[in-house]
């Protein structure tokens, strides 16, 4: 377990990652209101939607909070440094999709 500081670094690095995710999933949802605004969609569509992203959401939670205390969260940030240098992203909306699809 690191220092106070790399703690609460750590902490910073975790919520700004599913923050920044969490975003990137209301992107979908505000799509699909926009979509029943113009008549595209209809309000089942819409719901789905919302349901779909609450999975979505809640899997992205799973992995960034759900771990014991500090060293997941200092695990989980450093995870997420080694993603971002090698380019890999994690698309929570389709690894929802994809589960569901199994």
């Amino acid at each position: 377990m690191g220092t106070k500081a790399e703690r609460r670094a750590a902490r910073e690095r975790v919520a700004g990652y599913h923050e920044a995710r969490l975003g990137e999933l209301i992107e979908h949802v505000a799509a699909a209101i926009d979509g029943y605004r113009s008549g595209e969609v209809d309000a089942y569509a819409v719901d789905e939607t919302i349901h779909h992203y609450h999975r979505a959401a809640r899997a992205l939670w799973k992995f960034c909070w759900s771990g014991a205390g500090g060293t997941h969260i200092e695990s989980i940030a450093h995870l997420l440094d080694q993603m971002t240098t090698d380019g890999e992203t994690i698309n929570w909306w389709e690894r929802v999709t994809s589960r569901q699809r199994s």
